[in-house]
């Protein structure tokens, strides 16, 4: 439907069913019809069937507003005519027409239609790593470029015999991105060779943004290999960004509750977790050296490539559920190298199938008979700080830590423990929680960063 300049609705001529328009004064023409001057106008009736519809030619004049070929463009009138608006008495002037939009549109949608195939297509590329719509796969060197100078490692740069800090003893790692967090940190990845266990895997890192402020670009930070749960192979699931176990370190220590954590983040398994099978993060007799893995291919990576501190108060480990027993018997076995440790719904003894016939290589693996060892042999002191939710799945996880508490938290085993109030056997509930007691609890004994 158009609209007459004035705002009032314009019918068109209806040769049906119309009601008769009120005759203009002073014998003005009737609205859509072409005057004959001179001539007598014939009946109404008569009219009605000689009227040529509306917009066509009638006795080959072009149809009323619109100029035939080699006429003046509309709008701009012939010299000596009456200017468009002035009409003669009684009649509206004809409405303007509408500018055609067709073509705009057109260029509206092809130019929509390109922009959507443009941003599907870095999605595609995205997901499948092709620069420059990612940066993951791209080289990461972590730190600034050593003092050694390019391709060195920074070993051969002297320090303080005195010093607490211990420089990246090399050979350097060729980590690689695997996603870029919103600080502009990196979480890398490598495939380590372990020299000692002789397994071949998988570790992500991540280092906080602090361990490249110039401020301390002499200092050794703290190390924490964190453990998933479950099989923890091909990946381990705290190098992903969803969880935020990277982003929650750096806010934590924003806040004044955590040491600036280095992250190591190494597969738990040689293999996937089929029909229950899994390795107790243990040198299990004629099975891959899981143990040997975690406690000492893993940090001799983060020595080569990063500055550490020399003792163990620069060294923990974090786990939930499996990996939260693995990073326990870890510190318990291995007291003289690591501190500290968060364990979020662990097992406190190992319970893994492939023991069976080696009862001795497992007891040496149990958590419970190492802190009876360590309380028996008066230290070091280790720190254990548990979180368990009150809704876990595993009904007896709850009772199995406070028992371990209550028979083995004396003399150099410290324990604490945050019962997590409605919390599930799932790290969406561990990571949120650690900053409101274990990380707060594990930092006050940890060091770092040190010169």
């Amino acid at each position: 439907m158009s609209y007459a300049p004035d705002g009032q609705q314009y019918q068109p001529y209806r040769p049906e069913g119309r009601q008769p328009q009120p005759q203009p004064p002073h014998g003005g023409q009737q609205y859509g019809q072409r005057p004959h001057h001179g001539a007598p106008q014939p009946p109404y009736e008569q009219q009605r069937h000689e009227q040529q519809p509306y917009g066509q030619e009638q006795n080959g004049q072009q149809p009323y507003g619109q100029p035939s070929y080699g006429q003046e463009p509309y709008g701009q009138q012939p010299y000596g005519q009456e200017p468009y608006g002035r009409e003669p008495y009684g009649q509206e002037p004809p409405e303007a027409p509408r500018p055609r939009k067709s073509r705009l549109r057109r260029w509206v949608i092809a130019g929509t239609s390109v922009l959507a195939l443009a941003g599907i297509a870095a999605l595609v590329m995205n997901h499948y790593e092709i620069p420059p719509f990612t940066d993951k796969g791209a080289a990461v060197s972590f730190g600034r470029p050593p003092a050694g100078g390019p391709g060195k490692t920074g070993a051969e740069t002297p320090q303080p015999v005195n010093s607490k800090m211990l420089m990246p003893t090399g050979p350097a790692a060729d980590f690689k991105n695997a996603a870029t967090l919103a600080d502009g940190t990196h979480i890398a990845v490598t495939t380590l060779d372990g020299k000692k266990s002789g397994f071949k895997g998988k570790v992500w890192v991540w280092a906080p943004k602090e361990y490249d402020d110039p401020k301390f670009a002499k200092s050794g930070f703290p190390v924490m290999i964190a453990l998933p749960g479950g099989a923890g192979y091909p990946s381990n699931y705290w190098m992903g960004s969803d969880l935020g176990l990277q982003s929650s370190i750096g806010k934590w220590y924003a806040e004044g509750k955590s040491k600036p954590f280095i992250l190591a983040m190494p597969v738990l398994n040689p293999g996937p977790d089929d029909k229950g099978v899994y390795w107790d993060a243990s040198d299990i007799p004629g099975q891959p050296k899981m143990g040997t893995w975690l406690t000492e291919d893993v940090p001799d990576l983060m020595k080569a490539n990063f500055r550490t501190v020399k003792s163990r108060d620069g060294w923990a480990f974090m786990g939930s559920s499996t990996g939260g027993f693995a990073g326990l018997k870890a510190v318990l076995k291995h007291p003289d190298k690591f501190k500290a440790v968060i364990a979020s719904g662990p097992d406190v003894v190992p319970d893994s199938s492939l023991w069976k016939g080696h009862d001795k290589e497992k007891a040496e693996n149990n958590p419970e008979l190492l802190a009876k060892q360590l309380i028996d042999s008066k230290g070091p002191d280790v720190y254990l700080a548990f979180q368990v939710g009150d809704s876990e799945n595993n009904k007896k996880t709850l009772p199995d830590v406070q028992k371990f508490i209550a028979t083995y938290g004396k003399g150099p085993v410290h324990t604490t423990l945050r019962v997590i109030k409605g919390g599930q056997h799932n790290a969406k509930t561990y990571v949120p929680n650690m900053g409101e007691g274990p990380i707060q609890e594990i930092s006050k004994v940890m060091e770092g960063p040190v010169e």
